[in-house]
């Protein structure tokens, strides 16, 4: 063991919501499951079982032609506090291990940072098997587990033994791991992306770590250093406790029908941005980035950011950067269904002053404005004050 060499686990429940719902009913094992709202055919797919993805069945797709390539398939309505539940006694079996635990979602995936702590509790990967027969012996569902260096190569080591089955990448052997898988299992490479680098013949993670990072920013702007580290695997971001404060603040809208009117996603993005603002206000951190995930309702999802500079929990500021990154993922006609805000690179406020007096005059005024609004909304509630831009439309 090198000095400075980590050692992260990651665990995966395939499947996490099939396999807690299959705990309430046994009745559900070895046979095809969907669970989607059962409201109206638009309905997505939020979770199958792995007999459903064989016949085709995918997480997003609408239920009726879920239905259609699997058509005996049972359908069961989402039970979120169960999941809850479900996870809670996962993270129960993974925390005498590590004195740190990620838990990342509520679909049954667990990060656990175990550097330094093979002499209280084993080797790394002994400690992944301990878990997993655990698990295995309380919730009778069987986690697949990996043992990398990195979050994200341990990540998609997981995904690469799906749906049983274990892995273990050791240092020095990520990028040669990652090099022959589709750039698609790769966590940070969006859809977009995916096929922007198709357009080049690249299909493959060591197909584009072929390439330099000044050669993917011709075409993905700064972004293109960050897709270079991310194809040979390097990761240096924690495994954060459970408890800790998100290193991003994330907020969702799901519209009630399918839109693609410009009004209604500028004050929905406007009504999620002061959340967001005021969010980060309360807790003294500023943004440097914002990003907007549009989900079309055809499946296809885009994802687009627009830097902060300087950072800012203004939501005046924020709004300008949020609109940038929705007119960059905005490019088709397809009706939206869902729309996910993301402030993240999150740090203390700056204390940069603007160089010209009216710039300086201006940032103030907003600052002053956006704690007024806060302290009236603090006393009588958040719809206490609206913008314009956030009220309902009325037809003309």
């Amino acid at each position: 063991m090198s000095a400075g060499e980590r050692f992260i686990i990651h665990i995966n429940v395939a499947d996490f919501a099939v396999a807690v719902e299959r705990m309430v009913d046994a009745r559900l094992r070895a046979r095809p499951v969907v669970i989607a709202p059962q409201v109206a055919a638009r309905g997505a797919v939020y979770d199958m079982s792995e007999e459903a993805y064989q016949s085709g069945v995918r997480k997003g797709m609408p239920l009726g032609r879920a239905l259609h390539r699997c058509p005996d398939a049972v359908v069961l309505a989402p039970h979120p506090e169960r999941y809850e539940r479900g996870m809670q006694a996962l993270l129960g079996h993974a925390r005498p291990f590590a004195p740190r635990v990620e838990m990342t979602d509520h679909q049954g995936h667990l990060f656990l940072d175990v550097t330094g702590t093979g002499r209280l509790c084993g080797a790394p990967c002994d400690v992944a098997g301990r878990i997993r027969r655990a698990v295995r012996a309380d919730m009778g569902v069987a986690p697949v587990w990996s043992v990398a260096p990195s979050k994200l190569v341990a990540k998609v080591a997981t995904r690469v033994v799906k749906p049983v089955g274990d892995c273990i990448v050791r240092a020095g052997e990520e990028e040669a791991f990652l090099a022959p898988l589709p750039l698609g299992l790769i966590p940070g490479i969006a859809a977009g992306d995916v096929a922007r680098l198709r357009e080049f013949n690249l299909t493959r993670a060591g197909e584009v770590a072929g390439l330099s990072g000044a050669q993917l920013a011709v075409v993905f702007g700064r972004r293109g250093e960050n897709l270079h580290a991310v194809v040979r695997g390097i990761d240096p971001s924690p495994v954060r406790p459970v408890g800790q404060a998100p290193s991003v603040v994330a907020l969702d809208h799901a519209f009630d029908d399918d839109t693609n009117a410009a009004a209604a996603l500028d004050g929905v993005v406007y009504r999620l941005v002061e959340r967001a603002g005021a969010a980060l206000r309360r807790r003294g951190l500023a943004a440097r980035r914002v990003g907007i995930v549009l989900d079309y309702c055809d499946g296809v999802r885009a994802v687009r950011q627009a830097a902060v500079q300087p950072a800012t929990a203004n939501d005046f500021f924020l709004f300008a950067a949020a609109a940038a990154a929705l007119q960059r993922a905005w490019t088709r006609r397809v009706r939206i269904r869902h729309l996910r805000l993301v402030c993240d690179r999150l740090c203390l406020p700056s204390v940069q002053l603007e160089l010209f007096a009216d710039a300086r005059e201006m940032r103030q005024r907003r600052h002053d404005l956006v704690a007024a609004i806060d302290a009236v909304r603090g006393r009588f509630g958040f719809g206490a004050i609206r913008v314009g831009r956030t009220l309902p439309l009325t037809p003309t």
